[in-house]
């Protein structure tokens, strides 16, 4: 192996990140009397235009430092789109072949962000033979199988190092209520939720984090004890939920978990998109709804405090699929109970269940 090939991958790495600054944290419109604050942080202006930047990234540090990596290597990894389109990025960035390994329902707009970056694209039917069929073809390129699923949790730094736990914490230090009583974060890895799990434990905050999870996706039923309750079928809503227990997810520091309706997470993600000016995708959606139900508590209960979600990725991902009128009608989802249901609670404070 050689390290003068290494160090400059490294180097390439790390000047990529010195030019780029860190994700805004935008405050989402409530009425103040509630004395309430939540915040959006918006991982859709990483270069690669997603929260999946910090772990892609984080990966391939990983995998060289740890000498999985090398001059040449074929990266292969299973992704649902938005991971695929960063390590595509990073393997642009250090000359090195890239193959995605996705669903076949993946948006046509992130197959080509991927392509763009150079990586080439391998289509599966079923979702859940993602990982098998990543590492058939790493160990048949003699490549690597990135494997995001196992190395989230290991290849991010929870403890600090401007990780997305301790730029949240450092971003809210001005803020009325600096340390949130919540941060609501999905689960596609487990690697976001495991990071922020473990940071507030070690910073000592007393800060909760709640994991939202999509209707189709086994964490939720699992982390309830339910298993059985898991519907089989792969997640409408992609870059969350997933089919199997991934390692990188942890469930003892997950302090809640809501399961969320896809017809509310799209809904939801038309709200924000109208409401604060920005087009985000459906897994935010997700977030979002989950962070106006614990609104909904803190406020019946008078307390106050602040709420933290991210805006995951940008809309433009999915003009074809959940901003698409039709896509939605031929999935059989209403919207308009969930919008009803936003719109009340932004005016009442009321947070209805809707049928």
């Amino acid at each position: 192996m050689s390290r003068g090939w290494v160090e400059e991958a490294v180097r390439r790495i790390d000047a990529d990140a010195n030019r780029s600054a860190d994700t805004h944290l935008h405050v989402f419109p409530l009425p103040d009397v509630w004395g309430i604050d939540l915040y959006l942080k918006d991982e859709s202006v990483h270069p690669t235009g997603s929260l999946k930047h910090r772990l892609a990234r984080s990966l391939f540090l990983y995998g060289l430092c740890n000498g999985r990596i090398v001059e040449g290597t074929t990266i292969v990894d299973a992704s649902s789109g938005s991971t695929a389109v960063s390590e595509a990025y990073f393997a642009r960035l250090l000359d090195l072949p890239f193959v995605a390994v996705m669903p076949a329902t993946t948006s046509p707009e992130k197959i080509a962000l991927i392509q763009g970056q150079g990586g080439l694209c391998h289509l599966v039917d079923d979702p859940r033979t993602i990982v098998d069929e990543a590492q058939r073809l790493a160990a048949g390129r003699n490549g690597l199988f990135l494997d995001q699923f196992t190395f989230a949790e290991r290849a991010m730094d929870w403890r600090g190092n401007n990780n997305i736990a301790d730029s949240i914490f450092a971003q809210m230090a001005l803020e009325r209520s600096p340390v949130p009583a919540w941060v609501v974060v999905g689960a596609g890895t487990g690697g976001t939720s495991a990071t922020i799990g473990r940071y507030v434990r070690l910073a000592r905050h007393p800060t909760r984090v709640c994991v939202v999870d999509p209707e189709d996706s086994i964490f939720y039923p699992s982390w309830t004890g339910e298993p059985w309750a898991f519907s089989g079928r792969p997640s409408r809503i992609e870059g969350i939920g997933r089919q199997r227990m991934e390692p990188s997810f942890l469930p003892d520091v997950v302090d809640r978990m809501i399961q969320v309706p896809d017809a509310a997470s799209i809904a939801t993600m038309r709200l924000v998109s109208e409401r604060t000016g920005r087009s985000v995708g459906g897994s935010t959606g997700t977030n979002v709804w989950g962070a106006l139900q614990l609104v909904a508590e803190m406020l019946h209960r008078g307390e106050r405090g602040s709420v933290v979600t991210l805006i995951c990725d940008g809309g433009d991902r999915y003009a074809g699929t959940y901003y698409d009128d039709g896509w939605v009608a031929g999935q059989g989802l209403d919207l308009a109970p969930f919008r009803q249901a936003l719109e009340g609670f932004l005016e009442d404070g009321v947070f209805p269940t809707p049928p």
